[in-house]
């Protein structure tokens, strides 16, 4: 496979971390949902937050992002404070999210959805690296969105954010309702990703597939962090998360 984007430097993992959440605070309305939640993740690592449905995790991505209304603590990237700003600031930054519903535009085909997003950053991948990358995709280019199977359409969303240059992308539950095939081939395109030297924050329910793609993993409960683990671990500590998960 020819080279997908210019290849950042991994850094060292004992230095500062890219991306450092703490203290993380966030509230729908008078909903306060996120209570103190702090993790980091290295230049080049691929992280996973796992939880059981409404644990916290989709809006923990949310308030990283600056879309979530009310928010405190420190959420820094690149030694930058994103707390406070918004977020059309924390995209320019180099932060891009996937979000699980996918926002894939239904009235447009797969290339004019790509063609769609901004480039914030140098280097962000051209549409034919993403058809490289997704070859389905440049079967079905001319293709409306309303026309594109679900593992299609989540090929799109993630091969859209990877047009904008973004250093970090934070992706949301990429497999949710997949074929088992398709699976693999997302866990596959992370997998290259990573090589490639891009940082992904991975918001999963599925432990089996974040073990085969991720470096280490948070568990959310009830908006804060509970315990950690490295993909190592995780074989060792089964009946633990298998609880944390009610799995």
């Amino acid at each position: 496979m020819a080279e997908l984007a210019p290849t950042r430097d991994k850094g060292s993992r004992t230095g500062t971390p890219l991306l450092a959440v703490e203290g993380l605070e966030g509230w729908y309305g008078e909903s306060h949902v996120l209570h103190g939640v702090t993790f980091d993740v290295r230049e080049g690592e691929v992280v996973t937050l796992l939880g059981r449905n409404g644990a916290g995790k989709t809006t923990t991505l949310k308030a990283i992002m600056g879309v979530l209304g009310q928010r405190s603590g420190s959420v820094k990237f690149d030694g930058q404070e994103m707390i406070g700003l918004p977020s059309r600031a924390i995209a320019r930054a180099g932060i891009a999210i996937c979000p699980e519903e996918r926002g894939i535009f239904s009235s447009l085909s797969v290339e004019e959805n790509l063609l769609l997003p901004p480039q914030v950053k140098p280097g962000g991948m051209t549409v034919e690296q993403i058809y490289e990358l997704f070859p389905n995709l440049k079967e079905r280019l001319s293709s409306p969105g309303t026309k594109l199977s679900g593992g299609e359409q989540q090929m799109l969303a993630i091969g859209r954010i990877l047009r904008t240059g973004s250093k970090m992308l934070l992706l949301d539950e990429p497999t949710e309702g997949l074929a088992p095939v398709i699976v693999k081939q997302i866990g596959r395109t992370i997998a290259k990703l990573k090589k490639e030297g891009f940082t992904i924050v991975l918001v999963e329910q599925n432990f089996h597939f974040a073990s085969t793609v991720a470096d280490r993993h948070y568990v959310v409960e009830q908006g804060e962090v509970i315990d950690t683990f490295t993909s190592e671990e995780l074989e060792q500590n089964l009946d633990k998360l298998r609880a944390y998960l009610g799995v």
